[in-house]
């Protein structure tokens, strides 16, 4: 099958983090961009504990596991090349 590529920019927040956002076989996220469900405050009620600085930005997610590299813009489109390229089925010698 083909691969499912998502590129996170910011913000992505709430139901489309819920769904389709996160269920990508490549997670690609801009720096810093704002990434989660609920925003921080609720959370932050809900388990009644500070949250990491950071917590929810790409970097964060990036050194947690949760997206697979940082790209900038700029650089979006030679990372799609590299990764396109390298997700491609060998072809059999002719």
């Amino acid at each position: 099958g083909l691969p499912y590529i998502v590129v996170l920019t910011d913000p992505t927040t709430g139901g489309v983090t819920a769904s389709y956002a996160m269920l990508g076989d490549v997670h690609i996220a801009e720096p810093g961009a704002l990434i989660g469900f609920a925003g921080q405050r609720v959370i932050q009620d809900t388990i009644r504990e500070k949250l990491p600085e950071g917590f929810q930005r790409a970097e964060y997610l990036h050194k947690h596991g949760m997206v697979d590299m940082v790209v900038t813009r700029a650089d979006l489109r030679e990372r799609l090349a590299t990764l396109l390229d390298y997700l491609q089925p060998a072809r059999a010698a002719a």
